[in-house]
C-alpha cells in the first residue's frame, strides 16, 4: 500500500525554493548590455517574444559578433517553437567562443554548448542535447571542475527522462553522481547533494517504469538523507513535495499528487504542468487548462521550459 502521509514527513523540513548552486567558477565582471540587449531581456521576460526578436536582430545589425544577442535570438526562437532557426543562431555562438583565445575552460564555450543542448531540449531530443552537453561536461573536465562535471550530466538526464529515454537518464543520473562525489575537499552537505539527487531521480525513474514498491523505496532513502542533513535539506526540501507529486502522479492518484505538489515550487513551469495533468486526469479542464497556460508563458531556457512550455501549449491546443 503507498504511504500517504508525506504531508507530516515534509512538516519536518525547512523549506526553501532556492536550489543547492554552489560553484567553482569565479565571479566576472561583465561588460554594460547595449540598449537593444537590455529591451530585448525585458521584453523576453514580459512574454512580447516577437518585440524581443526585433530587439536582438537590431543589435545584430550593427553586431553581428554579439554573444549576447545571438543567444537571446535563440532563445526567443526556442521559445516560440522555432527550434531549428534557433540552432543556426546557438553554432554562431559556439564558432564565436571557440575563436576566443582564452584558455580551454572558459565560460563561454560552456555556456554556448548548454544553450544548443537546451535548444534540443525543447525538441525532447536527448541524444543531442546530451551530445552538446558532453562538450561542455568536457571543458569542465579540462578544468578539474568535478561539481560542474555532475551538473552537465544531471542536466542531460533531466531532459532524457521527460523524453521518454529512461535508460539513458538512468545512466547519465548515476554518472552525474560518481562525478559530482569527485570534487576535491567534497563537504558533507555536497555529498548528502549528490546521493539525494540520485534517490530523487531513481525514484522517478521507477515510478515511469510502472515500479510503485520500488519509487517508494527511493523515496524514503531520499527523505533519510534529508533529514541526515540540515544545511543541504534547507536549499532542496522543497524538492521532496516535487518528488512525491511526481511518484504520485505515474502511480494514478492524482489526489495526492496534487495535495503535495501543491507544496512544491509553484513558479517551476514543469510544476505547473504536472499539476495541469493531474486536473486533467481528473475530468477538471478548466483547472488544467489555467495551469498549462502558466506552464506555456515561461520564457526560460532550462530543461523545466524545455518540457513544459512546449507539452503545455500543445494541450493547450487540445483543451
Amino acid at each position: 500500500m503507498p504511504f500517504r502521509n508525506w504531508t507530516l514527513l515534509i512538516a519536518l523540513l525547512v523549506v526553501s525554493a532556492a536550489p543547492l548552486t554552489l560553484s567553482a567558477q569565479p565571479a566576472r565582471s561583465a561588460a554594460p548590455a547595449s540598449e537593444a540587449i537590455r529591451k530585448g531581456r525585458e521584453l523576453t521576460r514580459a512574454g512580447d517574444l516577437q518585440g524581443a526578436l526585433a530587439a536582438y536582430r537590431q543589435e545584430l545589425h550593427t553586431s553581428p559578433a554579439s554573444a549576447a544577442a545571438l543567444n537571446g535570438t535563440g532563445v526567443v526562437l526556442d521559445l516560440l517553437g522555432k527550434t531549428e532557426e534557433a540552432r543556426s543562431y546557438f553554432q554562431k555562438l559556439i564558432d564565436l567562443a571557440a575563436s576566443n583565445p582564452q584558455r580551454a575552460s572558459n565560460p563561454q564555450r560552456v555556456s554556448a554548448f548548454r544553450a544548443m543542448a537546451m535548444s534540443y531540449a525543447f525538441d525532447s531530443n536527448c541524444l543531442k542535447a546530451t551530445e552538446y552537453e558532453e562538450m561542455a561536461l568536457k571543458i569542465h573536465e579540462a578544468d578539474g571542475d568535478a561539481y560542474n562535471q555532475g551538473e552537465r550530466a544531471n542536466e542531460a538526464a533531466r531532459v532524457c527522462i521527460e523524453a521518454g529515454m529512461l535508460d539513458q537518464a538512468e545512466a547519465l543520473y548515476r554518472r552525474g553522481t560518481e562525478l559530482g562525489l569527485k570534487e576535491s575537499s567534497i563537504k558533507p552537505e555536497r555529498v548528502a547533494l549528490w546521493n539525494f539527487r540520485l534517490e530523487h531521480a531513481l525514484a522517478r525513474l521507477a515510478a515511469r517504469r510502472n515500479k510503485p514498491s520500488e519509487a517508494q523505496m527511493h523515496v524514503v532513502r531520499a527523505k533519510a538523507i534529508l533529514d541526515g542533513n540540515a544545511e543541504m535539506a534547507k536549499e532542496q526540501a522543497s524538492y521532496f513535495p516535487y518528488l512525491t507529486g511526481y511518484v504520485a502522479f505515474w502511480g494514478g492518484e492524482f489526489d495526492i499528487a496534487l495535495t503535495e505538489l501543491r507544496n512544491a515550487n509553484q513558479n517551476d513551469p514543469f510544476i505547473q504542468s504536472l499539476i495541469g495533468q493531474a486536473h486533467e486526469k481528473k475530468g477538471d479542464l478548466a483547472a488544467a487548462k489555467e495551469w498549462y497556460q502558466k506552464a506555456a508563458s515561461t520564457t526560460n531556457h532550462n530543461p523545466p521550459a524545455a518540457f513544459a512550455r512546449p507539452f503545455a501549449t500543445a494541450k493547450l491546443k487540445t483543451i
